[in-house]
């Protein structure tokens, strides 16, 4: 039997022919895709190239700003440094003038009791001469009274014999005197803020 040979030539031209088909389809549709990002990457860059003048202004500007601020901080630093060392130096004078504040104070208070402990003194002084003065008036009174009543003994009708007995009413005088006020008792009375808070009665013979 006579078998068909396969018409090689035909099948590989038909072959060749899809490919190439299929090639020029795909050339197409690539250059298609090609012409559509380039248009639509023109119209980026050029709207981009419009932006950039803009973009390199703003750019300059916030560079100038950041010197600016750069200065600004610069000066607030310098300024912040001067006002801490002012404010040292406050606090070191505040401290200095608060001793000697402090050191015034208790110089002020030392005088103060000392003054206190003069004054007391001088009221005890004065207390004690208070007294002694009360003691010499009240004795001052007994004399008085002693002796206004020695005048009104020795003042007797008898005018015509006070010539003769002028010496002898002396001496008697005198001597009753003596023994009136070696009787009489002397009352020491002590006061203090006007209340008396201790009396005290002494005869002369006590006293001698």
């Amino acid at each position: 039997m006579d078998v068909a040979k396969p018409d090689l030539t035909t099948a590989l031209r038909d072959v060749r022919l899809q490919y190439e088909n299929l090639a020029s389809k795909n050339m197409s549709e690539s250059e298609e895709w090609y012409k559509s990002k380039f248009a639509v990457l023109t119209e980026a860059a050029s709207r981009h190239s419009e932006a950039l003048p803009q973009a390199k202004q703003d750019c300059n500007d916030y560079r100038r700003q950041v010197q600016e601020l750069t200065c600004e901080v610069d000066a607030l630093k310098g300024t912040n440094e001067s006002l801490e060392r002012q404010m040292h130096e406050m606090e070191e004078n505040f401290a200095l003038e608060s001793s000697k504040y402090e050191d015034s104070i208790a110089r002020l208070e030392g005088d103060i009791c000392n003054m206190k402990d003069e004054m007391s003194h001088h009221l005890r002084e004065y207390q004690d001469l208070l007294n002694v003065k009360m003691a010499l008036d009240i004795e001052i009174a007994t004399y008085r009274k002693l002796l206004e009543g020695e005048e009104s003994q020795i003042t007797t009708p008898m005018q015509n014999f006070y010539s003769l007995n002028l010496r002898e009413t002396s001496l008697d005088m005198r001597s009753d005197m003596d023994s009136f006020s070696k009787k009489a008792p002397i009352k020491t009375t002590e006061t203090q803020d006007g209340h008396v808070i201790n009396e005290m009665t002494q005869d002369h013979g006590d006293l001698e």
